[in-house]
């Protein structure tokens, strides 16, 4: 199992990317849905705009493992104030206040903060074009595990 643990993250971190740029997407172009099935919000209205905005561009780049780190730090944050600004003053619980989503992503992409983006990611492609050496966090997922 822990063998598969690179690919599983990556398959996470891949499937996240997608359903919040999906999110951004719906809001921002009315796509999919729209924004709450009543098409787009209007450019530069705050917040909604901004979280749609953070939402597409931070997901694509989570989904495609560009800068995911820095990505999902920025979509959590949003994904915070989204919970605690919009939801939380309704009710104290997300299953009172419907802030379920808000409060979820916000815990998928702190996480992500600290494991990285796993295998399946185009960072390690651009540094194997590049000749780059491979970050810190993805030579540490391609060492052996040493028995203690």
């Amino acid at each position: 199992m822990n063998r598969a643990q690179p690919y599983a993250l990556g398959l996470f971190r891949i499937v996240v990317g997608l359903l919040f740029a999906c999110h951004g997407a719906a809001s921002l172009f009315g796509v999919l849905g729209g924004a709450m099935g009543g098409g787009s919000i209007p450019a530069g209205t705050w917040p909604g705009w901004y979280a749609a905005l953070i939402q597409l561009v931070g997901g694509t780049l989570i989904l495609l493992d560009l800068g995911t780190r820095l990505a999902a730090f920025v979509a959590s944050g949003s994904m915070a104030y989204a919970y605690f600004k919009v939801h939380q003053p309704e009710a104290l619980f997300p299953l009172q206040n419907g802030g379920e989503p808000s409060a979820v992503f916000c815990w998928v992409f702190l996480l992500l903060v600290f494991t990285g983006p796993g295998s399946l990611a185009l960072d390690r492609l651009f540094a194997r074009r590049s000749g780059a050496e491979p970050s810190a966090d993805r030579t540490r997922e391609q060492a052996p595990a040493v028995a203690a």
